[in-house]
């Protein structure tokens, strides 16, 4: 055979894979990121950017689509058979990364194994309402709830499902973080593969050939971490990486003009949320000369109203967002279900906060500590800054104490801040896993409010959010979640501030479907056409 016979047999052979394949030429993807895993556990942790990396690792029971909608996962289905009972249809043929087969045992695992390695931002509130789990047979499962749960496929798109052969030496809070980060126990049925994983660095994933849900484009997938918001842009232009999440707003009209690159927006579900403390001895407030005050001023509802009409949601939007916001009037975003379109986003009207300041026995203010993140959404520096500063107006000297993620949720789950601000998104769909978590009384019980550690508590707000939990009928549900959100806006136990427009960038021959949760995922990234 000649040179260009084999030549001609090269060309066919490669036509006949293309043929074959989606992807005849697999690539290698590096992306940059603001945050990554805190853990390789999927369970360690129900922080987004943890959450958003596992899931390259693991699936999920039920998926949640590009726009929050309920997907099948490793369920191919799920029906209420009674008030207190779901039953789960599992995907067979499911093959886990070391080739073992995927059943109901490894769901059972995962659900039980929850409650024992949990860390901070617990991922215990996913599971709070199941009381047992039956194996009917080696594909079907059936939850028992401690009560009407009508929420529970929505709170299943975090049930991440491990390996129960792989996990089963390390469940326990002391060795669970070992035996995932070492890669022993970090075997999932997801598309990718666990190679390795560098703290604050990089985590680096290979192609799982033998994933059920279809082939991906990517060899290799490496997950850079890049807090710094320039930095990432400048390894963007400089070609160390092939996209980039969360674009800093400044850069967005910079890139946008750049030829080589694509710039994508989507509206996100994520909020800034200013949360007040309700203990009587909030530990970071006093009087201007730093002597102790008689009581917490946040317990006055005075306070909490004059603050919130102190804070310029426009200008936040405008300046310290720089466009890429929009001013928000509950803790959901409009695209949640039990969102209430009747509230509207409080009035700027310093005169009027003034006056309720002096009414609270307030008119010189006081001094407090402000803190806030600055790695964990895109501007959460700078919209802490300027809410500090906007705070003056009212002679509220906010002390600002901008703080990694890694840094502000350990301390501010010890208790140890009274007035805060950070990033929340209703990741589920539904305005019951918001408030529930945020503005439900603290009860280890009923394992609501898991995330409220500053004491609030309301016996109004508590009952309807435990009716909407329990009740079934679908409208019935939304009107006691919506007189919730209005709840929240006259109370005043949070001040939810704005949402954030997310953009990401990437070289121009790649493109990416974006989601509403902002979740930077290699499995919507394609080569572009």
């Amino acid at each position: 055979m000649n040179f260009k016979t084999h030549l001609r047999a090269a060309i066919l052979a490669a036509a006949l894979m293309a043929g074959t394949s989606g992807y005849a030429l697999a690539e290698d993807l590096t992306i940059g990121v603001r945050a990554g895993p805190l853990s390789i556990d999927p369970h360690f942790t129900a922080a987004g950017t943890h959450a958003e990396a596992m899931k390259h690792i693991y699936d999920t029971l039920v998926k949640s689509g590009n726009n929050l909608e309920l997907e099948p996962g490793l369920a191919e289905s799920w029906t209420a058979i009674d008030d207190t009972t779901w039953e789960f249809k599992l995907r067979k043929g499911v093959k886990f990364h070391d080739g073992s087969d995927f059943t109901a045992e490894d769901v059972k695992f995962s659900i039980e194994r929850i409650p024992n390695v949990a860390g901070p931002n617990p991922t215990t509130i996913y599971v709070r309402r199941v009381q047992s789990v039956e194996i009917v047979d080696p594909y079907t499962i059936r939850v028992k709830t401690d009560g009407p749960a009508p929420t529970l496929p929505n709170d299943f798109i975090r049930l991440f499902v491990v390996s129960h052969t792989a996990a089963k030496d390390y469940s326990t809070q002391e060795t669970a973080n070992e035996g995932f980060n070492s890669g022993k126990a970090a075997i999932g049925t997801g598309p990718y593969k666990f190679v390795s994983w560098t703290p604050k660095e990089e985590l680096v994933l290979e192609k799982f050939d033998g994933y059920w849900g279809g082939e991906e484009p990517w060899d290799k997938v490496v997950r850079k971490e890049i807090p710094n918001d320039a930095a990432r842009v400048a390894q963007l232009k400089a070609g160390q990486v092939d996209l980039i999440a969360r674009v800093p707003s400044a850069d967005v009209p910079v890139l946008e003009r750049d030829s080589s690159l694509t710039v994508i927006k989507e509206n996100s579900v994520y909020l800034f949320n200013v949360e007040f403390d309700f203990r009587e001895d909030s530990p970071q407030i006093t009087a201007k000369d730093g002597s102790k005050l008689d009581k917490n001023p946040f317990l006055d509802p005075r306070v909490r109203e004059a603050i919130d009409l102190a804070i310029d949601r426009d200008t936040i939007t405008e300046i310290a967002m720089e466009g890429m916001g929009t001013a928000q009037s509950q803790l959901v975003t409009p695209n949640i279900f039990g969102y209430n379109p009747d509230i509207e986003v409080p009035e700027y009207d310093v005169a009027r906060a003034k006056g309720l300041m002096a009414e609270a026995g307030y008119p010189d203010g006081f001094t407090v500590t402000f803190s806030f993140t600055n790695d964990r959404l895109p501007g959460d520096k700078d919209v802490g800054t300027t809410i500090a500063q906007m705070l003056a107006s009212i002679n509220v000297k906010a002390e600002a104490n901008a703080a990694p993620g890694a840094v502000y949720f350990p301390a501010k789950t010890r208790g140890e801040y009274s007035l805060t601000m950070s990033g929340w998104g209703t990741l589920t769909g539904e305005a019951n896993y918001t408030l529930s978590s945020l503005a439900h009384t603290n009860d280890p019980e009923t394992k609501l409010g898991a995330f409220n550690v500053r004491g609030y508590s309301n016996p109004e707000m508590d009952k309807l959010i435990e009716d909407a939990a329990v009740e079934m009928d679908e409208e019935k549900r939304r009107e006691l979640l919506e007189e919730a959100n209005a709840l929240v806006a006259t109370d005043r136990p949070n001040l939810p501030i704005a949402s954030i427009v997310t953009a990401w960038a990437m070289k121009k021959n790649l493109t990416i479907v974006p989601r509403s949760d902002e979740d930077t995922l290699a499995m919507n990234i394609r080569p572009a056409k």
